[in-house]
């Protein structure tokens, strides 16, 4: 059973953590690093045969991305709980929220898994992220299918990965603490470092310069 470590608005909706603004990502052994991909942020829940695709908000998208869908029930699990980014990627194997924005139904999205909160029962949130992440790689990697597709961290200098993902084009990089347990809501423990040219980024802009 999952434990009270955050109040759920629902008893299938679970607040997903999120991570806090940094200028710069941190240095040290103490972090692990993900790519941040440009798309919408859901969190998968498996019970017995039926699936949901929870947004940030507790709306169900399972029937607009059927690839996730199809992916998380042939799963040889009970019950689980993936946290992910829901993604379209163009001919370059990049994400494109631009093409997410314009297909509200698409076949072809799929998750990047990057947090396994529970699994047949058992409530992980209080595992550290490293372990978490691990359980969650074996589990895509016996019986995941197209529509999921494990979100692989490096570690190293945050700056330096960083860096990379800016001349790639990415969004920027996500660095979480190692040892930290999952928490619902802003965590301090989640740094997030954007790309200043990214897409995301500028439509960031677009958008505040629009509301003034």
């Amino acid at each position: 059973m999952l434990s009270p470590l955050s109040k759920p608005t629902s008893a299938r909706f679970i607040e997903p953590c999120l991570p806090s603004d940094s200028a710069s990502p941190p240095r040290g052994p103490d972090w692990l690093h993900e790519i941040k991909h440009d798309g919408y942020r859901l969190i998968v829940r498996r019970d017995s045969d039926d699936v949901q695709l929870l947004t940030r908000r507790g709306q169900d998208w399972s029937d607009r991305y059927p690839l996730i869908t199809a992916a998380a029930r042939a799963l040889k699990v009970k019950s689980c709980l993936i946290d992910g980014e829901a993604v379209a990627c163009d001919e370059n194997g990049l994400a494109s929220f631009q093409r997410m924005r314009e297909r509200q139904h698409d076949k072809t999205v799929i998750l990047y898994a990057f947090d396994l909160l529970e699994l047949d029962g058992e409530d992980l949130r209080p595992e550290p992220v490293e372990v978490r992440k691990a359980t969650l790689s074996g589990l895509l990697r016996r019986h995941g299918r197209p529509g999921l597709h494990f979100a692989e961290h490096l570690e190293g200098d945050g700056p330096t990965i960083f860096q990379h993902a800016c001349k790639l084009g990415l969004e920027g990089i996500v660095s979480k603490r190692k040892g930290s347990r999952y928490q619902s809501g802003r965590s301090p423990h989640w740094l997030k470092s954007k790309n200043p040219a990214s897409p995301a980024a500028l439509r960031e802009v677009e958008e505040i310069a629009g509301d003034g």
